[in-house]
């Protein structure tokens, strides 16, 4: 099955000989859903820049729409209010905007609403990471203040019950752990053909020649793990 979407290929750039009017590799946009540390802006920031898409995240979208950061908009609206706000920025993004990887906070997908414009416009990957995974990578930071309102392991502990059911609705789970991402961003590449039909560009082994086929390039040794800026995960 070839992958059919509108409007130009996004990584399309000057000297790539792409045709203006070629399609995404993808038909929708792929929406990165799970707990905080699971690690949802580093392995979409890869995967944008493997697939050739831009990269939105939900939150930086939201502080724009807003003119104010999310902290401010929980302190002075709540969470409601929120949530609102929150569930009209994606249902924009992933129907209107053309095909991307987006990034999401982690209550985004506990919202049925936000959910269901997910399901229906995009297709979601949970990354799904276990406790100790969540714990070491949240401990490198200090900028989550939900987690600086206790015991971090016995709060990421009680979120991973109450959202774990929820995210296991998404449409693709793949599993976060301690492998470099561009391991992780081989798994959703790997879940995303096998979901589409369509063959997508994977990492080519060292010493690949450039120009020989990408299709079954498996990962060779990763690149060494690039520092991406903090952001406070919502809540």
């Amino acid at each position: 099955m070839t992958a059919q979407g509108p409007g130009t290929s996004p990584g399309a750039g000057p000297g790539t000989g792409a045709a203006e009017d070629a399609v995404p590799l993808l038909p929708r946009t792929v929406v990165l859903v799970g707990l905080m540390g699971a690690g949802k802006s580093a392995i979409g920031r890869r995967l944008a820049t493997r697939l050739h898409l831009p990269f939105r995240d939900a939150d930086t979208e939201i502080e724009a729409a807003a003119g104010c950061t999310i902290a401010e908009i929980f302190a002075r609206d709540g969470e409601p209010v929120f949530r609102s706000v929150e569930r009209r920025i994606i249902t924009r993004l992933v129907k209107d905007e053309p095909v991307h990887i987006l990034a999401t906070g982690g209550g985004a997908f506990m919202d049925p609403e936000t959910r269901a414009a997910i399901r229906q416009h995009g297709v979601s990957v949970w990354l799904r990471a276990e406790l100790d995974v969540l714990v070491a990578r949240t401990a490198r930071r200090t900028h989550r203040p939900i987690l600086n309102q206790g015991d971090p392991r016995t709060i990421l502990g009680r979120l991973m019950e109450q959202r774990y059911p929820v995210y296991a609705e998404a449409d693709l789970t793949v599993v976060s752990d301690e492998r470099p991402p561009d391991v992780t961003v081989e798994l959703v590449i790997d879940a995303l053909e096998a979901r589409f039909g369509v063959q997508l560009p994977h990492r080519q082994p060292q010493g690949q020649a450039q120009g020989q086929g990408q299709r079954g390039a498996r990962p060779g040794k990763p690149d060494a793990p690039k520092t991406d800026t903090a952001k406070t995960d919502t809540p």
